[in-house]
């Protein structure tokens, strides 16, 4: 019978009653037992458990079956909900719970319950896992029955477990049950049997919902957190966090001088300490930044075992020179011989490599062992594929193979799950049943001549894990941190118990055990059911090494300034998190005082959201809410070294212009700042006590303050004269600067002409201004909106109020009224106007609301050494060449010569160059109107200059070509931007490569080829006389000395070389033409490719070679004695030669390696 489908097992609240039972809806198709009736008795105990029963796929040890059968009489007068008999089960109690007429359904809703009756004497942890099914059966016929099974994890909280939807109360009555004339419940009564099975939860999680698991508390290691698709990641790094020995050696690296985010070494340290010392899931954030990589990286998975060999690879490098430097290629690398040993004759040639990793086939090989054997099989060179043993021996018979000479003492095995399908011509997951063991013996595989002083056995340590297919899957890892005891499965951040069933049978591959399998129809049957799941990478430790590897690493083995940092970090963050809770208590009160109002630079008193360091950075204070006015005065008043009787506070108010200013002095200092806060209409939006410092000029015998206004007598009353409060700001043309100037107190009567004298003595000029001088003066009324102010107005009638701006400058006396602003045409006609210079302070204002401080970067591809990243403070209303001239005079160049470049949002690299549109503004270039998806990722603050060696016009007339000129052989390039004529053509091209790289012309070093590649694959060369205009800007361009030998071949006899790694769809690296030679044996062939390529050494033997032809597969390698052109034949056009090694230069993120730092 078919098993509960997922969804049906929903746990629910019953409706309509105060209990909770968990409800499972069983599958209506799979659980009528008419084709068992005639065969099978309900009363036959045995067999019914052989059918309720069934296999689980865990295969949890059974600890107890107990039947017990309860017999339900006079159904139709039951009441709503009603238990059976308690039973006892693995010695705790039972019983099955029925809803006769439907738990809110049409149907007998059945369940089994644990029976405690006292539920606080039950343990919070208490759990049992249960399998159990449920029969209802015909109590005069037990041939007539229906079942339903299912298996649960019971706790106290989840107490029942069961099938809502048992079966339809009209066929239970009415309907004759099966092959019979009977009803199933008939004379109002029927049995109900419980069959139930208790297992052992041998790992604490079986069936477990993880609900509030902590992985720390149950097993004291914690997981990695997914950011998106680094699942894999996560699965290697517990891997290598939890080979202890390669954790201390990275320890070891130095990074206490280089503690940044993009020091792989360090932020891997960060990463091993705090899975060692943290109580929860630790993140992978930081590492995958020191990587390079972004957010679309993020959820990109990438290769396992390049990863893998990247990262140590990078380790190894920052290892170098420390007291570690040995210790990985100690711990990690072996030895492998590649061979071909004559059979007749004594000779052999060999080559010793080393190896980080071992590749082993899973397809068609029944186990581990097979597979080794597999590896070193020979191959036997004769007949016409004899091996060529030099002059002495002649073309003899030979063996070929692979053979090991030492193992690494911890060895990582890449399960070859992933291969390429010729039938479907794609990649495709294998699936195929591999069986690995807790421990091998790996001497079979080794060289005769190999040391063996000690055991070559190697004892499982990890098994890491893919589940899915090609497409999409999911990574994690089986993995025992110590030598003796359990292994554990990291699943992200979640770590478990695991038993060696789950480790090992679940991880071999293959085909479901057919007793495991859920019932399906006779056509499904046919096909074996696969399990998606199985090992990808194994990892094995030398058992005689076993205590080296996995030794104990403490917390002193960190580097002592690691620890100090994240102590350090800790403690913030605990401060933050008791700030969070705390925070409901306090209240930020944020005081501007005289000497934050005159440092501050712009429009209103302040900005609030200034930085705490800033000058004009309002003073900020956090106290409890129930704090009084009194003592928040003092509290103030001691921060200003002040007598506090001279100290009052202003609440400051939102005006409906969306300008902050001072309303009027507080008082009443009895209430507490959050009562002040509350009475206080229009305040701050943002839970802030926004206030004004008052420091009073004159007191009396007493020490009292003396106000000018709102002064408070002895009965109480406060006093409010005439007198308004008004914030003076000085513009300054010489400097163009703006800052407060204090306050005065002023009478409304007053003109606007006598503030002069008062003006002149608060700015220190003496009582009036120097002959020849006057004072021009504005109303601030708000940012954008600046009024100015008549000389014979009065106060009162320029509406000005307690709390308003008036700003001032200085101007030549004329006899214009006072107020009235010079023209740019009264100044001196010999001084000349500059756009970037303010002569009032109206225009300094508008300068303010449209400032924008924009950062400059010099390009990557500028080619004038030490250029500076500067920023400048513009107006966002300038235009491109206003914007050129800043720029330019900041560098010391001419305008003209200057280019830019917007910056991507995301990267910060630069983007497309920025047209020259005359009236185009500052904000239009950084944020184009069109509001294009490509417009939305541009930088707002941001641009990137180059500086030309020709002015924008000239360039106008040229197309820029980014060349790749190979110097030597394909290893080395270098990439220039060369600019050419619109209307020139290849030759000309060459020409100025020639100058820009310096470079001996073709006269006198010989002859360029120019030719074009797409995806690392030759796409056509170019003759000197085709157009630069007609070069395609989706190719690159690549550019080499033309080899002597190739000088007059014909085009029938090159061959097109590419390279690639592993599979032909992954290439890389340049790819170029290369002259085949008929008759030549590859042999020779191979010497010719070493010194075209100029890949040297070592290097160049690891090459493996292959010649490649559309729609070929599997791919097909070259032998020394191949010859590629025969006699009188030419290559086929659709071949290539392939060049079969590591990429080592692979650009997969943003143009970067897989690791930068």
């Amino acid at each position: 019978m078919m098993l509960d489908s997922q969804d049906d097992m929903v746990v629910e609240p019953t409706r309509n009653d105060r209990d909770q039972v968990a409800i499972i809806e069983p599958d209506q198709l799979d659980n009528d037992s008419e084709t068992l009736g005639d065969v099978t008795l309900a009363t036959d105990f045995e067999a019914i458990k052989e059918i309720v029963l069934t296999p689980l796929l865990e295969e949890p040890k059974v600890l107890e079956d107990v039947v017990d059968t309860w017999k339900v009489e006079n159904w139709r007068s039951l009441g709503k909900k009603e238990h059976g008999p308690t039973f006892k089960a693995g010695g705790y109690p039972w019983r099955i719970l029925l809803f006769p007429f439907g738990n809110n359904v049409d149907q007998s809703s059945i369940y089994l319950e644990h029976g405690f009756e006292d539920l606080s004497s039950v343990p919070d942890d208490w759990s049992c896992c249960v399998q159990f099914g449920l029969v209802m059966w015909n109590t005069h016929d037990p041939s007539l029955f229906s079942h339903h099974t299912a298996h649960h994890r019971f706790t106290k909280d989840e107490s029942d477990w069961g099938f809502t939807r048992f079966l339809e109360l009209r066929r239970m009555f009415q309907q004759p049950w099966g092959n019979s004339s009977r009803p199933l419940v008939e004379d109002d009564s029927c049995n109900i049997t419980a069959y139930v099975r208790i297992v052992e939860d041998e790992t604490g999680v079986l069936w477990h919902n993880f609900n509030n698991y902590d992985s720390k508390r149950e097993t004291g290691f914690v997981g990695l957190k997914n950011q998106g698709a680094t699942c894999y990641l996560n699965s290697l790094l517990q891997s290598l966090y939890f080979t202890n020995a390669f954790r201390k050696a990275v320890y070891q690296i130095p990074t206490a001088e280089d503690e940044s985010v993009n020091n792989s070494a360090y932020t891997l340290q960060r990463l091993f300490y705090q899975l060692q010392i943290s109580g929860s899931a630790v993140g992978t954030n930081e590492l995958t930044r020191s990587f390079g990589w972004d957010t679309r990286h993020i959820f990109e998975q990438q290769d396992v075992q390049e990863l893998s060999r990247k990262l140590i690879e990078r380790m190894e490098e920052r290892m170098k020179g420390t007291s570690a430097e040995h210790s990985l290629p100690k711990m990690l690398s072996g030895k492998v011989k590649t061979y071909v040993s004559c059979i007749d004759v004594d000779y052999e040639s060999s080559r010793l490599e080393d190896f980080w990793d071992i590749q082993l086939n899973v397809r068609g090989i029944p186990n581990l062992q097979e597979s080794f054997k597999d590896y070193i099989q020979q191959e036997t060179l004769d007949g016409d594929n004899k091996y060529w043993a030099g002059d002495e021996h002649k073309y003899q018979d030979a063996r070929k193979g692979v053979i090991f000479t030492s193992f690494p003492e911890v060895l990582h095995l890449h399960l070859k799950r992933f291969e390429y399908d010729i039938q479907r011509d794609t990649m495709m997951k294998i699936n195929d049943r591999f069986e690995f063991p807790d421990q091998v013996d790996l001497s079979p595989y080794l060289e005769k001549d190999a040391d063996r002083s000690e055991p070559w056995v190697y004892k499982l340590h990890g098994v890491l894990v893919h589940s899915g297919d090609l497409n999409a899957g999911h990574y994690y890892a089986f993995l025992k941190p110590n030598q003796d005891g359990w292994f554990y499965k990291f699943d992200d951040d979640k770590v478990t118990k695991a038993t060696m069933r789950e480790t090992l049978e679940e991880n071999f591959g293959g085909e479901y055990k057919s007793s495991l399998r859920p019932a399906r129809s006779s056509f499904q049957k046919r096909t074996p059911i696969m399990r998606q799941m199985n090992a990808y990478m194994l990892v094995y430790i030398r058992e005689s090494r076993l205590d080296q590897v996995l030794t104990p690493v403490n917390k002193e083995d960190c580097p002592p300034h690691l620890q100090q940092r994240l102590d350090e970090e800790a403690a913030v963050r605990e401060a933050k998190r008791k700030e969070r809770e705390e925070q409901h208590l306090y209240l930020p009160v944020k005081v501007i005082t005289e000497e934050t109002f005159k440092n501050h630079p712009g429009t209103d008193l302040t900005h609030f959201d200034f930085p705490a360091d800033e000058p004009a950075a309002p003073r900020h204070y956090k106290m409890r809410k129930q704090v009084t006015m009194e003592e928040a005065v003092a509290t103030i008043a001691q921060d200003l070294g002040q007598d506090p009787r001279r100290v009052r506070l202003w609440i400051m108010v939102n005006r409906q212009n969306k300008t902050t200013r001072p309303d009027q002095p507080i008082m009443d200092l009895r209430p507490t700042i959050e009562e002040t806060l509350s009475r206080s209409v229009g305040t701050s939006r943002d839970n802030n006590l926004r206030v004004w410092a008052e420091v009073a000029d004159e007191v009396d015998e007493k020490g009292n303050a003396i106000w000018p206004t709102y002064q408070g007598n002895a009965n109480g009353v406060v006093v409010k004269n005439d007198l308004i409060l008004i914030f003076l700001k000085h513009f300054d043309t010489d400097q163009q600067t703006l800052h407060g100037a204090g306050h005065i107190y002023v009478s409304k009567e007053k003109k606007i002409e006598e503030l002069v004298p008062v003006i002149a003595k608060k700015m220190g000029w003496g009582e009036k201004l120097p002959a020849g001088e006057q004072l021009a003066m504005w109303e601030e009324i708000k940012p954008s909106m600046i009024e100015s102010l008549k000389a014979k107005q009065s106060l009162k009638a320029a509406e000005l109020q307690d709390g308003d701006i008036i700003c001032f400058q200085k101007v030549t006396e004329r006899k214009d009224v006072l107020g009235k602003i010079p023209r740019l045409g009264d100044r001196n006609p010999e001084e000349p106007k500059r756009w970037d210079r303010f002569d009032d302070a109206k225009a300094f204002y508008d300068f303010l609301c449209f400032k924008r401080d924009i950062r400059l970067d010099p390009h990557p591809r500028c080619e004038i050494p030490d250029l500076d990243s500067f920023i400048l403070t513009l107006s966002s209303k300038i235009t491109y060449d206003q914007l050129a001239e800043r720029v330019g005079e900041y560098l010391q160049v001419e305008p003209t010569y200057l280019r830019f470049f917007t910056a991507n949002a995301t990267t910060g690299a630069a983007k497309g160059v920025v047209r020259r549109v005359p009236n185009a503004t500052l904000a239009q270039i950084l944020n184009p109107q069109n509001y294009t998806q490509q417009s939305l990722q541009t930088k707002s603050n941001s641009l990137f200059y180059e500086v030309l060696e020709m002015s924008l016009a000239e360039l106008d007339t040229k197309k820029g070509i980014k060349v790749t000129w190979l110097s030597e052989g394909i290893t080395k390039e270098d990439v220039f931007d060369v600019l050419v004529s619109k209307q020139g053509h290849v030759e000309d091209l060459v020409q100025a490569l020639v100058k820009k790289a310096q470079i001996k012309d073709e006269s006198e070093g010989g002859r360029i080829r120019i030719y074009e590649i797409h995806n690392h694959k030759f796409f056509r060369e170019l003759v000197p006389n085709y157009p630069v205009l007609s070069i395609n800007d989706y190719v690159d361009v690549i550019a080499e000395r033309v080899p002597e030998e190739e000088i007059d071949a014909q085009d029938g006899d090159f061959v097109k070389v590419i390279h690639f790694q592993n599979d032909p769809s992954r290439v890389h690296g340049v790819p170029f033409k290369f002259l085949l030679k008929p008759g030549e044996r590859f042999s020779e062939t191979k010497k010719r490719l070493e010194k075209r390529t100029g890949i040297k050494g070592k290097a160049f033997e690891k090459v493996k070679f292959a010649l490649l032809r559309r729609y070929q597969k599997p791919v097909v390698y070259i032998s020394d004695d191949d010859v590629l052109l025969e006699d009188g034949n030419s290559i086929e056009e659709d071949s290539m030669l392939g060049l079969d090694h590591m990429d080592r230069t692979r650009v997969a993120r943003n143009g970067a390696e897989m690791f930068l730092k």
